[in-house]
């Protein structure tokens, strides 16, 4: 017959055990702590990087790009505040602060035009003529992270995928799936008309009407019946070129 364990038996497991848990917790703790000193590192090198790159960061958008990349892998956000040491050297905080201030300005501008939706790439377009004397480059990943610092405020700004293409939508407005289909096939002529939607689509000329008629009281679209076919084209300015229905000085 098996002997059961005594209880010193019991009592040697137990401190067997604690003694693995001490060990696990100790190595767990240097782990911790070599963590952090490798990330204190990094983080020296970064801040000795910036300075010797400040200008470069500021002038030129892809390797300020390349730069966010490489604070986001340590934790670092230059971004998240005008005060401090990000902002005192590099002066970032203000850049896209500027950025921001100026791309609202353009959406409100544009706005009655595309009802509060506009291609990211049209933005960014409209954001590099209003700012010809800067000194600073902008590529659409500034814009992307001014927007980005704009949605803390609750100010409504948000980018959205449609098909291939990036939209800022500066108004609270839901696209439900039809809305988005309508659009991603505006986005080959800048338009589309019933007939197309309900032959592209494979929709019933209803659902195609209440769609449309939607993305109209929306603001988003625009009707267009000066053709010699008769059918009225439904233009959506958030897909194509702003700039070729208003100048480019009112923005």
């Amino acid at each position: 017959m098996r002997r059961r364990p005594g209880i010193g038996g019991l009592q040697n497991a137990a401190a067997a055990r604690d003694q693995f848990r001490a060990l696990g917790d100790n190595v767990a703790k240097l782990r911790t702590d070599l963590m952090k000193e490798q990330l204190s590192t990094f983080r020296s090198q970064l801040e000795d990087f910036a300075r010797k790159h400040k200008n470069d960061i500021r002038k030129n958008p892809a390797f300020r790009s390349q730069f966010h990349e490489m604070c986001a892998k340590v934790g670092v956000d230059p971004l998240a505040s005008n005060k401090g040491f990000w902002a005192e050297l590099l002066g970032i905080g203000d850049f896209y602060y500027e950025l921001g201030v100026q791309i609202v300005d353009i959406c409100l501008a544009t706005r009655p035009l595309n009802g509060g939706l506009i291609n990211l790439e049209e933005l960014c377009k409209l954001l590099r003529q209003r700012r010809k004397t800067a000194r600073e480059a902008v590529s659409e990943d500034d814009c992307l992270r001014a927007i980005s610092k704009l949605k803390v405020l609750g100010s409504g700004f948000e980018v959205i995928s449609v098909g291939k293409r990036k939209l800022v939508r500066s108004v609270p407005t839901e696209l439900n799936k039809d809305h988005n289909e309508i659009l991603e096939l505006a986005q080959v002529q800048g338009f589309v008309t019933v007939e197309e939607v309900e032959r592209r689509l494979t929709w019933s000329s209803g659902r195609a009407i209440d769609a449309l008629d939607s993305l109209l009281d929306e603001g988003l679209a625009m009707i267009d019946d000066g053709h010699r076919d008769g059918k009225r084209r439904y233009w959506f300015p958030c897909v194509s070129s702003i700039s070729s229905f208003v100048g480019t000085d009112t923005l």
